[in-house]
């Protein structure tokens, strides 16, 4: 197997990975988590 076609198998999973984040709604829990952290840093929260 040569390295360039490992890299591409690399590459095409991580890709499938973020879509199927980004369309389970992973990207509103981790905004809504950086945001609740940001505001304990703070003292707001």
């Amino acid at each position: 197997m040569s390295k360039k076609y490992l890299t591409g198998i690399i590459i095409a999973a991580g890709v499938i990975l973020l879509v199927v984040g980004i369309l389970d709604g992973g990207v509103h829990d981790v905004i809504s988590k950086a945001v609740h952290i940001c505001y304990e840093c703070i003292g707001i929260g």
